[in-house]
């Protein structure tokens, strides 16, 4: 997969996104990460890439101009199809199924905004979609275009040493295709198997995997309830997983579900 970054830091996503799994993504030849600076693009002896918004205020908004040579310059530098995404706050937000479908494409541009924003007609006629991965304001896109790049790039069949990681994650569909909720991730372990802040819970010592997956699917069950609610639909609940739900909830002292 190719990621090209418009942006007046491109250095910045390009750094952020060289190490761990987004890097050996790079390494293994899974992800090709290209930046664009528009400031290269812009006429005149000072590179102007921003002026005065028309109707006063505050700050500065980025010209139509630069950015859009910026663009198609990221567009012609391969022949695949690519999707324009502005990070922006008046996106829709960034979520796990939308890392899955960003993930399938060959190609991805993200455009990244400073100052107050970007001239409304270069989003409108060079941008498919916005994107925000929070609801708060950032200095500029960088810090929200290096989220996708991770969120996507560790998507990519091979980035991970272990496939089944990905699968497991949190807001992940479950694995056997047949639907279900939405859940976080359940807590993990590993050695010492006793320490000072407690022990290892004995299903996961005890080799059955059958029992080790119930286990967990009902931490994910209980811990999203608890942490989520608004991921769970009650109503869409299968019999034997609000048992497993009850279950937990009666352990950690609470309620039932749907219960005060």
């Amino acid at each position: 997969m190719r990621i090209d970054v418009v942006s007046l830091f491109p250095d910045f996503v390009a750094q952020v996104a060289g190490h761990g799994v987004v890097g050996r993504a790079g390494e293994r030849g899974l992800l090709s990460l290209h930046g664009w600076n528009p400031r290269d693009f812009a006429e005149g002896n000072y590179r102007r890439v921003d002026d005065r918004p028309f109707g006063g205020g505050p700050g500065m908004v980025m010209l139509i101009d630069p950015l859009r040579a910026a663009l198609a310059a990221a567009r012609a530098a391969d022949p695949a199809p690519a999707r324009v995404v502005y990070l922006s706050p008046q996106g829709r937000p960034l979520d796990q199924a939308k890392a899955r479908e960003l993930a399938a494409l060959p190609r991805l541009v993200l455009l990244c905004g400073r100052y107050e924003g970007v001239d409304e007609r270069l989003l409108a006629a060079e941008v498919d979609e916005e994107l925000s991965i929070g609801d708060y304001v950032l200095s500029g896109g960088e810090l929200a275009a290096a989220v996708v790049v991770d969120a996507v790039a560790r998507l990519l069949p091979g980035a991970l040493n272990d496939a089944e990681s990905a699968a497991q994650d949190s807001f992940e569909p479950p694995a056997d295709g047949k639907g279900g909720p939405l859940l976080l991730d359940c807590p993990h372990y590993t050695r010492p198997v006793v320490h000072a802040l407690g022990a290892v819970p004995p299903v996961l010592l005890s080799g059955n995997h059958a029992d080790i997956a119930r286990w967990r699917y009902q931490q994910a069950l209980g811990r999203t309830w608890q942490r989520r609610p608004d991921l769970i639909d009650l109503t869409a609940l299968s019999p034997a997983d609000r048992r497993l739900l009850d279950a937990w909830l009666a352990e950690a002292g609470l309620p039932p579900a749907g219960q005060d």
